[in-house]
């Protein structure tokens, strides 16, 4: 066997016994949509509910301004980065909304806010996260997808693994068991462990193939009277944000509805929603 041969033997077994993730010590929370009819003060309590928490970073799911229109959204990102200030102890990942992205001005203008483009990626410790853009389109575009599956060969070995984008299309074929469609197959081939979206003001949990399917619902966002009912509650129409703790490659996801007076702090174990509604 060759020099080479052992040198690359001696790396898989070192790999095997120490492994990526056997560093993972970290918490992060998610924040759902705060648009498509914004509730300042529950966005604020969200926040507030969140600071208590102490988490290492802070990503959300889109929407972050009521978006749609050139000649106010700067105003709109001046408002918000105003109220954000007050976290920014917290490094905060974007998600680009439908309500954030609507043009390539809105586009310009998302990017200059958030410090970062539309679509990438990073690590922490060991884990690794994708975010990519599906604002202006239901399904993610080819370029987004060859983005994914490049960056996810790049980072085989890293876990576990997080993508965000954030119109939700992947409701009907993971509830119709479907294996085949492109998104599934590249979480799959490479080993993604969450997909997580937001958009339906509704927590949605699923899981095909070993990969759970995440729509994190309303963080200020309209959803009516429904959060003031037991009936809104198990179906997911609540105000909420998540909390992710990762132990080397476990996922550890729970869902916390907001404590009074915009809910009862009530927490779910992601993993107790197989039905696709807040409650089994």
């Amino acid at each position: 066997m060759s020099r080479g041969s052992l040198r690359w033997l001696g790396l898989l077994a070192a790999l095997a016994v120490c492994g990526f993730g056997a560093d993972n010590a970290f918490r992060f929370s998610i924040v759902g949509d705060r648009t498509g009819g914004a509730d300042q003060a529950v966005y604020a309590q969200t926040w507030s509910e969140i600071d208590r928490l102490r988490p290492d970073f802070v990503i959300n799911v889109g929407d972050t301004i009521q978006g749609t229109d050139d000649q106010t959204a700067e105003a709109q990102w001046k408002e918000i980065r105003g109220f954000l200030a007050r976290y920014k102890r917290y490094p905060f990942y974007f998600v680009a909304g439908n309500h954030d992205i609507w043009s390539d001005y809105s586009r310009k203008l998302f990017e200059r806010e958030t410090g970062r483009p539309a679509t990438y990626s990073f690590d922490y410790q060991d884990a690794h996260f994708v975010v990519l853009d599906n604002s202006r389109s239901l399904e993610l575009a080819p370029d987004q997808l060859q983005f994914l599956e490049d960056d996810l060969k790049k980072n085989r070995a890293r876990e576990p693994k997080f993508v965000f984008f954030h119109q939700p299309f992947w409701i009907f074929p993971v509830k119709l068991k479907s294996h085949s469609f492109d998104l599934h197959r590249l979480a799959r081939e490479y080993g993604v462990d969450y997909v997580i979206s937001g958009h339906g003001h509704q927590f949605v949990r699923l899981e095909l193939d070993g990969i759970v399917y995440v729509e994190i619902g309303s963080s200020g966002a309209n959803i009516g009277e429904a959060w003031k009912t037991d009936e809104g509650f198990a179906l997911g129409s609540f105000y909420h944000h998540a909390l992710v703790e990762v132990t080397r490659s476990h996922v550890k996801f729970t869902v916390k509805e907001l404590n009074a007076p915009y809910g009862k702090g009530r927490q779910i174990p992601a993993i107790a929603a197989a039905s696709g509604h807040a409650l089994p």
